[in-house]
């Protein structure tokens, strides 16, 4: 991996577990094992850095939901791997909430100019799961369907986040699971 590729990968780290506005070029450089001029030579500024890190996240997003795609026979079962990534994730979400909430949320309240594109990534999500609850017939409610899920995502990302109690998310997932089934046609 060359130096650009792990500065960006730092950064998403960090901008993740500490916030972007409090993350430093100094502690992203320092997290590499790079010098300040070998830093600048890849980022001017940490709004480029932010660019570079949103970028990753979306080509990442794009790429994790292709081989769902791929590896899961049926809608529902892709809607599945889905509503099952705050179980997965359950240790960073929560510590730190879920990276495309807290990062949108973040750079809304900074009217920071990338909010658009960290918004990208909640709307490739979306598009995804509105394909999935077309192909399993509901066309004409996809788009609520798909909406439904990303805001329970988040809903148990954020009390997650808030209570710390690992036994909830299971269930959530469980009980959403179970609504989903019905949806199977």
């Amino acid at each position: 991996m060359g130096t650009r590729e792990q500065i960006v990968e730092a950064a998403n780290r960090l901008f993740y577990q500490q916030g972007y506005e409090r993350t430093s070029f100094a502690s992203i450089a320092e997290t590499v094992g790079i010098s300040r001029g070998n830093f600048y030579y890849h980022f001017k500024t940490k709004d480029e850095i932010l660019e570079a890190v949103l970028e990753a996240r979306l080509q990442d997003t794009r790429a994790m939901l292709a081989r769902w795609t791929e590896g899961a026979a049926t809608p529902l079962k892709r809607v599945f791997r889905f509503v099952e990534i705050v179980v997965a994730n359950r240790a960073d979400i929560e510590h730190y909430g879920c990276p495309v909430g807290t990062m949108t949320s973040e750079l809304a309240k900074l009217d920071h100019p990338s909010r658009a594109q960290a918004v990208d990534i909640f709307r490739v999500f979306r598009d995804w799961l509105r394909e999935q609850f077309t192909e399993l017939g509901h066309a004409a409610n996809a788009d609520d369907l798909a909406l439904q899920v990303l805001a329970f995502s988040q809903g148990v990302a954020t009390l997650s986040n808030a209570f710390g109690e690992r036994g909830y998310v299971k269930r959530e997932v469980e009980r959403l699971k179970t609504r989903l089934m019905s949806l199977d046609t």
